[in-house]
């Protein structure tokens, strides 16, 4: 829950800076001269940009969070089986020996978004955050029917 509440005030923070940073680039368009008119367009991309960034990573949440509660529901999801440091990390042997097993059942049975799923956990644990993205972009694909995203 504290990672949702979060999310969605940083949201709605980035969604009030693109809105300033969409009026400052009005009102430098509406100025009227070469430069200013430039500059104002330049100022528009960014918040464009912004949003389209926003889209996607919320689309990729709410995905990823459908795949998270309809595996609970069937009792699929990874049980937490990692030791961890006094601090509460965990441990990267740990993380390692999950992960190995995680490949190893995915390997054999590579179209079934459950097991990307869980790879994609494993691979979050072992603090490989761009190929836990990957893999639960595979897992989304696979479950959605589409082809799944090529490394």
């Amino acid at each position: 829950m504290r990672a949702k509440i979060t999310y969605f005030v940083t949201a709605a923070v980035l969604v009030v800076y693109f809105v300033l940073v969409g009026s400052r680039g009005v009102m430098l368009m509406e100025h009227g001269t070469a430069l200013t008119v430039t500059f104002g367009c330049a100022v528009l991309v960014l918040p464009v940009i912004g949003v389209w960034f926003l889209w996607q990573n919320t689309r990729f949440v709410t995905r990823a969070n459908r795949l998270a509660a309809e595996l609970e529901a069937e009792g699929g999801l990874p049980v937490d089986e990692l030791e961890r440091t006094p601090s509460g990390r965990i441990d990267r042997d740990s993380a390692d020996a999950v992960f190995a097993r995680r490949r190893a059942e995915t390997e054999d049975a590579p179209d079934d978004w459950r097991c990307w799923f869980r790879l994609a956990v494993a691979y979050h644990d072992a603090r490989d955050t761009p190929r836990a993205r990957k893999a639960m972009q595979r897992a989304i694909a696979l479950h959605e029917g589409g082809q799944p995203v090529r490394n």
